[in-house]
């Protein structure tokens, strides 16, 4: 089992995405390497705690590779942008892929490098150690299961690739 911890814009559509995936043995949504010890949604959108929404993926690596996972990052955020995915803009929006695992690294490095050379450009996706993790309340714990109406930037169809439905 390892664990990588990917901020993609809103958590709450960057989670219901990879909970599709066999081999994602668990999603937690949170706060990360922000500045403050136990922010509240309303620190981290209104107090500027510098953290970023997050979400930990545990993934059993025999059924799914870190490089399959963030080949499937890059499908949905823009790695272009600076602090805005969708209509969501504030640095609690930015991309990241943060870890604490050094051996996860190089796979990291490479696939950032990869996307970088196709665009042309240097990404704005961070690649930092995750310096901590915080849980999010419960009612944003898979909260598009909970309210499928809810909005989300990663388009509706995205969320059945795994079933290779549309």
């Amino acid at each position: 089992m390892k664990t990588i911890y990917l901020a993609g814009g809103c958590f709450w559509g960057t989670e219901k995405f990879f909970d599709q995936f066999e081999g994602v043995v668990s999603t937690v949504v949170g706060y990360a390497n922000g500045n403050t010890e136990n922010p509240t949604y309303e620190d981290v959108k209104h107090r500027g705690t510098g953290h970023a929404e997050t979400v930990k993926i545990d993934f059993d690596e025999e059924k799914i590779s870190l490089r399959e996972l963030l080949d499937d990052y890059f499908l949905v955020i823009d790695p272009l942008s600076v602090n805005r995915q969708g209509e969501d803009e504030g640095v609690q929006y930015r991309t990241g892929i943060y870890y604490d695992d050094e051996s996860l690294l190089p796979v990291i490095r490479e696939r950032v490098d990869e996307e970088a050379e196709k665009l042309g450009q240097p990404l704005a996706v961070e690649v930092k150690p995750l310096l901590q993790f915080f849980r999010a309340e419960e009612y944003h714990q898979k909260y598009l299961d909970k309210n499928p109406g809810g909005y989300c930037h990663i388009p509706r169809r995205m969320m059945h690739l795994a079933k290779g439905e549309e």
